[in-house]
């Protein structure tokens, strides 16, 4: 591995560290202005629609990036890729704080996604050339509890400053994450891959490297299964301030303790995956969450088509759902990204781009169906977990 000179070994806690907030740039990156999306919609005279562009248009360019930063990866290194796309989302960052329009926000969440991508996509990557593949699905477990505390502290310090400062100063504070990021990556993170691909940003390569992905049916159903499960997630947190504050009547400072209520079963749920999975295995983890994923979101489901919108018979389905998305994300991630090492980072790559163009058709098609009621909420979370029940029972056959 080569390293900078003061760089710590790549299982060092702090380079741990770095990658979960690394993997973290998304729920981070979305999850911190939740509670102003109201407000910004008012303050810019658009719909809700448009101001839920903003996190849509962000997963667009999660996306078609992940593509290129996978490959990129492999040619390159782990190391430089990182650097340059902590810099872009830097920059997006700053575009954001100052943006005159709703237009110009949306342009600038775009350019915040390009850079910010890297960071699931090449530390995911990081952890495969570190850790075999049952010690990589822990670890990446143990990623996802503690990345959790981003999402479950995120809103609550979002709504504060909201309420404080204004929804542009939720801006300032992502500016000041990627400043962090950049100078600790440059000193920490030395370089993992010791198998570079020189062919690997090769047209033909590339298109050779994602067919032999897509036509393993274990590597499909892996992914498919990710891609679902985050959707259902990905569903709630789009929506969740619309249906917390302008459904049920949460104010904005206290949304964030709202939204903290379901990131606990996540938390919980990526304890139990980091704890339990390599005595259990990593395909029956997987199986139980699943199922697990489809009963929460029928119960969500249920209970909103009845009429019943407490805020226990919203957040407890909900909180249950995330719970089981824990067991289920970093064990299919690391049974995605296993099989072919030489082409660990665009399996990586390919997993992220399908499940972020997944939640960005999602995102919308909740914006475009929301009806002031939970309903659209609860059937697009059932939907997509029994979605995911039933892909991974199809597709990765592997009898326990």
């Amino acid at each position: 591995m080569t390293r900078t000179p003061s760089a710590p070994g790549p299982t060092s806690l702090a380079v741990a560290a770095l990658l979960t907030a690394l993997v973290a740039f998304g729920p981070i990156s979305t999850d911190l202005y939740l509670a102003s999306l109201p407000d910004m919609a008012r303050d810019f005279h658009v719909g809700i629609e448009q101001a839920q562009l903003t996190l849509s248009v962000f997963l667009a360019g999660f996306a078609a990036t992940m593509l290129i930063y996978g490959p990129l990866s492999d040619r390159f290194g782990r190391r430089p890729v990182i650097l340059g796309g902590v810099l872009i989302y830097l920059l997006g960052s700053v575009a954001c704080t100052v943006a005159p329009t709703m237009d110009t926000l949306i342009a600038a969440r775009f350019l915040q996604a390009l850079g910010a991508c890297c960071g699931p996509v090449v530390g995911r990557a990081v952890v495969r050339d570190v850790y075999p593949r049952e010690q990589a699905a822990k670890v990446l477990s143990y990623m996802a509890s503690a990345m959790a505390i981003a999402p479950f502290a995120a809103p609550i310090l979002g709504g504060w400053l909201h309420s404080l400062l204004g929804w542009r100063s939720n801006f300032v504070l992502l500016t000041l994450f990627g400043l962090i990021l950049l100078v600790a990556v440059y000193r920490l993170l030395g370089e993992t891959n010791g198998h570079r691909d020189r062919t690997a940003l090769s047209p033909t390569a590339m298109l050779i490297n994602y067919r032999t992905l897509l036509t393993d049916r274990r590597v499909l159903g892996y992914t498919l299964t990710v891609a679902l499960v985050f959707s259902g997630m990905f569903t709630f947190i789009s929506a969740s301030s619309f249906v917390l504050i302008e459904v049920m009547g949460l104010p904005p400072a206290l949304f964030g303790f709202g939204f903290a209520v379901v990131i606990a079963g996540y938390i919980t749920g990526g304890l139990v995956a980091g704890r339990h999975t390599h005595r259990i295995g990593l395909d029956r983890m997987i199986r139980l969450g699943t199922m697990g994923c489809a009963v929460s979101g029928l119960t969500a489901a249920g209970l909103a088509w009845a009429g019943i919108t407490t805020m226990p018979a919203v957040l407890l389905p909900l909180m249950v759902f995330f719970l089981c998305a824990a067991l289920v994300l970093p064990n299919s991630t690391a049974g995605a990204i296993a099989p072919y090492p030489r082409m660990s980072g665009a399996a990586s790559a390919l997993v992220g781009f399908l499940q972020m163009s997944m939640g960005a058709a999602i995102g919308w098609l909740h914006a475009a169906t929301f009806d002031h009621t939970t309903r659209p909420l609860g059937t697009l979370v059932a939907v997509l977990g029994v979605g995911a029940w039933v892909v991974f029972t199809v597709l990765v056959r592997k009898r326990d």
